[in-house]
């Protein structure tokens, strides 16, 4: 045998190699590291020790079995090879010291054909286990016998006992059940054939065997060291344990179908979320969806089994169908998060830049306001020389650092300035010197004092020749935004961002107010933000612009913002210049989010990412069940309220794509306040980054127009829109897409239809004429009448017959059409009761082109 390390015996037996050491130590070997060799006498050394703890004398293995597996190949006609697998076992025991040969028992030829060659020491093995296993079986059956009898004399005892008693005193016999008695099996004497259950236990104790040692627990075959061991205790437990189970008692097993209906109706706690879908709550309550779909109809609401049910009515459901119903609040887990966040709050503070937000009327002058301050220009970049994003810089000037979020002045990007209002310090309302107050500066206002922020108003343009600053005081003095001039608490400044004068004195007053404010916070926490924007990005994925608010932001943090998650892989600032990290009133861009957050929504820092995800997945599913459930609900009253109605309504189908999130919200407001009784605009889908193939499919499946605002088609998507007929409309300007979705919107409108009169003729006598029956004549009082056009007949004002002339004559000549004051001769035709007095009216109608 082949000298291994200690290593790879310890592998070979299953064991630590500091539990080996141990144990060859205790065995008197001098092996203390793990890549000593081991002979084979040393194996027997310790495999000698190893048997004396276990109780067996110090003597080597008298048995040891070989098996050997072979396997071969037959050609059974044409083709097909048969497998042929051969097993061949061999067993050898070791005689005795004396050298005197054990006296053989006869054995019986066994019928069948018998091997050519077979061992002596194989046969003596065979006899002997036969003997043990004889040897055990008449134990047990001795055993069994025993108690039966030992049962029998207790019987015996017990009914001479209860003879003994008086009559009065014995208690009231009851007749015993019957019980069957399990007879032992008698073993008949050894005959010449062994039984055939015998070896079928013996097969059994093979492929035991030959499971148990063939592998180990690493799947590797053991080495026959490992066999001398296993087969050594097997030897050792063979009398303390036995093997066959064939001598237990029989014990007879009625098949009885025991499972019985409940007696009672088990009653659940049902947890119910906030919303909860039907067959969700079907599961929980253990019932079929038809029955909680029943119940709902009987509470009159009509649902389905995916539709989802307000936390109220499942209670209410839940109640009715007998259960206990256990209200669960949805921001559980958001919670829990919240407050090991507050627990990670730092006590030291330290005094941080303010956030001022610049905001005002379309083409007032905030983004050039900003050039002058930041020394670049923005708006002239934009679309239409308006700013359409909200964009965040931060200025180190002279007097201090800054941060400035720029808002767009549209009355559409109404969500994205209140959101500016709501994360900011100071906001600098801007109003133009020539142009007064307007109704965007008027909502700025009203954000402002909304998010309870301080004002700073800056008066712009007034190097302009129609420019009057006091005009603009007296209009905002009459919005209550009066001058510290005039005993207010609003610091008016006048500036022009042509020339830059009055910025320095800008910029004095928003910090004079920020110290007022005293802003500080902590550095030293996980980051706690607001997301600005948020665009996609090809190649770069998912791109948000977020300010903190507390703590510092570094790259590899884990973000959670709203819906999306993720880890930081890269982060820069506004000029694209990477940073590692960023405080309080910073704005970055990070790169790394799964999906484009909303703008506005907040983000932080969260070291559990595996908690992080589920609250992003939840706010998902959250998101999804909000929006199902406003989806109209069918319940009886208006199903029954809306029979025998047109409630078909025009939509225009439309896909939305833009290129930041903020400008898609902006969007998809206004088409919602574009709308009637007869048509609005259906968003089929909406979304950030560049249009493809799904956008297109979609749309074809649907029939919508596909809008593209600052976003492109990419070559297959535009190959597709072409071969199949889809529209798709780019747009840089927000004016121009609402103006064309309007003009889309009124072409849907059903025209409108006016009569107009344009004669009148009053009938003068009545003449009958045998060609064209009653003829009326007329004087022509007013207007013009035509012979084409439709007239009615009016009898003390009253129409009394809608039709159409048959015959106009003027003299005896067929004209087309008779002037005011003329007299004529008219034909009504299918109809023949004109009477003298009588107006006959000739109107005309026409249909007029409806819009919004």
């Amino acid at each position: 045998m082949a000298e291994v390390t200690v290593s790879q015996l310890a592998e070979v037996v299953g064991a630590s190699v500091e539990r080996l050491l141990n144990q060859m130590k205790e065995a008197g070997l001098k092996h203390s590291s793990a890549s000593e060799v081991v002979t084979d006498e040393e194996k027997q050394k310790l495999l000698t020790y190893l048997k004396s703890l276990h109780g067996d004398k110090a003597r080597e293995p008298k048995k040891i079995t070989l098996r050997r597996k072979t396997v071969s190949t037959l050609k059974a006609g044409g083709r097909k090879t048969v497998n042929v697998e051969v097993r061949k076992k061999h067993t050898y025991i070791k005689r005795t010291e004396t050298g005197a040969p054990q006296p053989e028992k006869p054995v019986a030829p066994v019928a069948g054909p018998q091997p050519s060659v077979r061992s002596v020491l194989t046969d003596d093995a065979e006899q002997l286990r036969q003997t043990a296993i004889e040897a055990r079986k008449k134990a047990e059956q001795e055993r069994l016998l025993k108690e039966e009898q030992a049962r029998r004399e207790a019987e015996i005892g017990q009914t001479a006992a209860k003879e003994e008693q008086p009559l009065e005193a014995r208690p009231a016999e009851v007749k015993p059940a019957p019980v069957d008695v399990v007879k032992p099996v008698v073993e008949k004497p050894a005959e010449k054939f062994p039984p055939k259950h015998v070896h079928d236990e013996e097969d059994e104790e093979r492929k035991a065997k030959k499971k148990g040692k063939v592998k180990d627990t690493k799947g590797r075959k053991q080495r026959p060291e490992v066999l001398l061991v296993l087969e050594a205790d097997e030897e050792a437990d063979a009398d303390s344990k036995p093997r066959l189970k064939s001598a237990a008692p029989v014990v007879k097993i009625e098949n009885k179908h025991v499972f019985k209906k409940p007696t009672e109706k088990i009653v659940y706690d049902v947890e119910i979320p906030e919303t909860i879908t039907v067959s969700d709550l079907s599961q929980r309550m253990s019932v079929k969806a038809a029955v909680v779909i029943k119940e709902l109809m009987k509470m009159g609401t009509m649902a389905t089994i995916n539709q989802s049910l307000d936390q109220d009515t499942a209670v209410l459901l839940v109640e009715e169908l007998g259960h206990r119903p256990v209200p669960v609040s949805s921001t559980a887990l958001e919670d829990e998060l919240k407050r090991e966040l507050a627990l990670a709050e730092a006590d030291e503070v330290e005094p941080r830049p303010p956030v001022v937000t610049v905001m005002g009327h379309v083409d007032h002058g905030k983004t050039s306001l900003l050039d002058y301050i930041r020394k670049t220009r923005v708006a002239s970049g934009e679309a239409g020389g308006i700013t359409q994003h909200i964009g965040a810089y931060h200025v180190d000037t002279d007097k201090g650092t800054i941060t400035f979020l720029d808002t767009p002045g549209h009355a559409a990007f109404t969500a994205m300035r209140a959101r500016g209002a709501k994360s900011t310090d100071v906001v600098i309302l801007v109003v133009a010197a020539d142009d007064g107050v307007m109704p965007q500066t008027e909502e700025a206002i009203q954000h402002a004092r909304a998010a309870n922020v301080p004002l700073v108003v800056a008066i712009n343009k007034i190097d302009k020749e129609a420019a009057d600053p006091e005009r603009v005081t007296n209009e905002l003095s009459a919005k209550d935004v009066i001058p510290e001039e005039w005993g207010g608490d609003t610091q008016f400044v006048k500036v022009s961002a042509h020339s830059g004068e009055g910025i320095d004195e800008l910029l004095d007053a928003v910090l004079l107010q920020a110290e007022l404010l005293e802003l500080s916070a902590p550095t030293d926490v996980p980051a706690q933000g607001v997301i600005v924007e948020a665009r996609m990005e090809k190649g770069r994925g998912v791109v948000a612009t977020a300010l903190v608010q507390a703590g510092t932001l570094r790259k590899g943090d884990f973000v959670l913002a709203g819906e999306s998650a993720g880890k930081i892989r890269l982060m820069s600032d506004e000029t694209g210049k990477p940073v590692t990290e960023a405080g309080p009133s910073i704005p970055v861009e990070i790169v790394g989010l799964d999906v484009a957050p909303d703008a506005g929504d907040e983000f932080l820092v969260v070291a559990d990412e595996r908690k992080a995800r589920e609250v992003a997945e939840l706010r998902q599913q959250k998101a999804r069940e909000e929006k199902l459930a406003r989806q109209q609900v069918a319940n009886l009253d208006s199903m029954f309220a809306n029979f025998g109605e047109d409630v078909g309504k025009k939509e225009l189908p439309v896909v939305v794509k833009a290129d930041v999130r903020g400008s898609l919200e902006a969007i998809l407001s206004s088409l919602a306040d574009i709308r009637s009784e007869e048509v609005g605009v259906r968003v089929v889908s909406s979304g950030v980054g560049g249009l493809n193939e799904s956008d297109i499919n979609l749309a074809i499946t649907t029939g919508a127009v596909v809008i593209g605002f600052n976003v492109r088609a990419d070559a297959a998507a535009r190959r597709q829109a072409e071969s199949e007929g889809v529209e798709i409309r780019y747009y840089s300007v927000i004016y121009n897409l609402l103006d064309d979705v309007k003009l889309a919107l009124s072409g849907m409108l059903e025209p409108e239809v006016r009569e107009e009169i344009v004669g009148i003729a009053s009938v003068k006598d009545v003449f009958s004429s045998p060609k064209f029956g009653q003829i009326a004549g007329c004087v022509v009082i007013e207007g013009t009448v035509y012979r084409n056009k439709p007239i009615r007949v009016l009898r003390d004002n009253v129409v009394i017959y809608q039709g159409s002339l048959e015959s106009l004559r003027r003299f005896k000549d067929d004209v087309n059409e008779v002037r005011s004051g003329m007299e004529c001769g008219i034909g009504v035709k299918d109809y023949r009761d004109v009477r003298v007095g009588d107006q006959i009216e000739v109107y005309d109608v026409k249909t007029v082109a409806r819009s919004l």
